[in-house]
């Protein structure tokens, strides 16, 4: 892997990371509608993410560069103890290096570390292989959505007990 650093958002990472998340929604042919494509808090991420909310977002970079990102959030409706893991998504170029697997396991940390004892994800079929990823982390499907992310777009659903 390169010399790649892994941080919390930055302010001056909004409009990189908006651009990139985008970027895979058009790459992957993925819905725009009901979903992050469309959710205004995409473009102000560092705003999004108040650390005292027991929330965080982290980025890769390299060299300056914004090669993607992965979080967790106490999404409104969620019951007490889960979050949701959000925001996960890369540059096209930064794929198939072990940064997305690098984000997500401390996305999964810092979960742990703020005491979830269950995290919550929403995706779609677009985004397969990143789906197949959650489930050799041992996601669970559900058949319903948890909380009021407010992707009604999104149509696959899974839990972790941490």
């Amino acid at each position: 892997m390169k010399e790649i650093k892994l941080r919390k958002v930055l302010k001056e990472d909004n409009f990189a990371l908006a651009q990139t998340i985008r970027a895979a929604f058009i790459e992957f042919g993925a819905p725009l509608t009901g979903t992050v494509y469309e959710d205004p808090t995409t473009d102000a991420l560092f705003e999004l993410f108040d650390p005292v909310m027991k929330g965080v977002l982290f980025v890769a970079e390299e060299d300056g560069k914004v090669l993607g990102c992965c979080g967790i959030f106490p999404t409104e409706g969620l019951a007490e103890g889960y979050a949701e893991l959000v925001k996960f998504y890369l540059a096209e170029e930064a794929r198939n290096q072990g940064i997305g697997k690098a984000l997500f396991e401390k996305a999964i940390q810092a979960a742990r570390e703020f005491e979830y004892q269950f995290l919550y994800i929403e995706s779609q079929p677009s985004f397969s292989k990143a789906v197949k990823m959650y489930e050799r982390y041992d996601f669970k499907y559900l058949e319903y959505s948890l909380g009021n992310s407010g992707h009604d777009n999104c149509d696959v659903w899974m839990l972790k007990t941490l």
